[in-house]
């Protein structure tokens, strides 16, 4: 009767476990594409001001290519490395393919 309630317990676990982790991903895609409004939000503003006022000279490249930089690396950070083959898998595929080396 023991075994069967730590069976339980631990699927219990892993489930709050699952749900813990999903929540905490959710979270940062939510930031992600609250970043990227505010960065669409303030760049058209900047370029509006930069041509509105200052036409001669676009100075809101800076700002564009900067801001747009950073916002990349945070896309990077929460889609990119999945996509590009790099998730969790990957690690614990290539320290196996280590491991079957070393022996």
């Amino acid at each position: 009767m023991n075994k069967v309630i730590e069976v339980i317990m631990k699927q219990a676990s892993n489930k709050e476990q699952q749900y813990s982790k999903a929540q905490k991903r959710v979270k940062l895609i939510k930031g992600f594409y609250t970043h990227l409004a505010i960065y669409c939000v303030v760049i058209s503003l900047l370029i509006y001001i930069n041509l509105k006022y200052e036409p001669h000279f676009h100075w809101f490249w800076f700002s564009l290519c900067g801001w747009g930089t950073g916002l990349f690396i945070h896309w990077l950070t929460i889609f990119g490395f999945r996509l590009l083959g790099f998730g969790e898998k990957w690690e614990e595929k290539k320290i196996k393919e280590f491991i079957n080396e070393q022996n």
